[in-house]
């Protein structure tokens, strides 16, 4: 450190606040270039987003878009269905099981299923997947033996049972007034001696006599019922979501194995947080997603119902 800057101390750290400010002066614009580099402007509002992002942030439009060689509607670059037309749209992966196809091809060499799509023999719905769309039937063989596999799952088996009990009080008529209901006490007094006079008859004098298995209740009751049913389907389903996959074709099949029958469910996916029929509906169904019971714990609309 010489003299001179020992003598002016004010003027030395005048110096320096210029050229500090100079340096942040002249730093700034690169900051923002170097800020500026990967990053995603938006075709609809002009706003800039993350390198990466799939939605703008300002106004929620698709940032990396094709075109859906079908319908010409604007579709994201990684998915293989359209959801304007519900087309499914790549040529070269086999929809049912995700294997390569060539231009040649009008089979899958994997699966063996035709290109043109499969016509479900119980509604007769086209369909581009391994399970129908309209009623959930398995329509392949690999789609078969996923089903087959699933059902030594000890979830799934608890999630059949509450769909099936659940069915059974959705068959049930509650009591419509206190005469029914009295008819209904006397109808279950008249069965029970009946029962009895039948296994005395053959000499059982103190017959255990069982409870019908369905049991007529008030409508407040059968709701009641109703809703803890969906209440437990609804906590097996959130364990049950389906994890990310790369391929779209395995986690269509997975989620469309685990489907219980006779329960209204919606899947909402994880890349948009849509609510679809199901994974079929989902443009990219890789991204993972869940089964949600309608009516029950979502207020929200199905994406692709017509």
């Amino acid at each position: 450190m010489t003299e001179e800057t020992t003598r002016h101390p004010e003027q030395n750290q005048r110096v320096l606040d210029e050229m500090t400010q100079s340096a942040e002066l002249y730093g700034q614009p690169q900051m923002q270039q170097r800020a500026m580099v990967g990053a995603i402007v938006c075709p609809q509002c002009g706003a800039t987003n993350q390198e990466g992002a799939t939605f703008c942030e300002s106004c929620g439009a698709l940032l990396r878009t094709e075109t859906c060689p079908n319908c010409g509607s604007a579709i994201d670059a990684e998915a293989d269905f359209c959801e304007v037309c519900h087309h499914y749209i790549r040529h070269d992966v086999c929809s049912f099981c995700g294997a390569r196809l060539s231009q040649q091809d009008a089979f899958c060499p994997e699966c063996g299923s035709p290109r043109g799509g499969i016509i479900c023999p119980t509604c007769h719905t086209l369909n581009d997947f391994a399970f129908c769309k309209q009623c959930g039937m398995p329509l392949t063989d690999d789609a078969r033996q996923l089903t087959a596999e699933l059902k030594s799952h000890p979830e799934y088996q608890q999630l059949m049972q509450l769909a099936r009990e659940y069915n059974e009080l959705n068959m049930q008529l509650p009591y419509s007034s206190e005469e029914d209901q009295q008819r209904q006490q006397e109808c279950l007094e008249l069965r029970d001696r009946v029962l009895r006079l039948l296994a005395q008859d053959e000499g059982d004098t103190e017959p255990d006599i069982p409870e019908p298995k369905q049991q007529r209740m008030t409508k407040a009751k059968l709701d009641d019922e109703k809703k803890s049913k969906l209440d437990k389907i609804a906590d097996l389903l959130d364990r049950m979501a389906v994890p990310p996959h790369q391929s779209p074709a395995h986690v269509r099949n997975y989620a469309m194995a685990q489907k219980p029958a006779g329960v209204r469910l919606a899947w909402v996916c994880n890349w948009k947080h849509a609510m679809h029929s199901s994974p079929c509906g989902c443009a990219k169904p890789q991204l993972g997603g869940k089964w949600v019971v309608l009516g029950h714990n979502s207020n929200q609309e199905i994406k692709d119902d017509k």
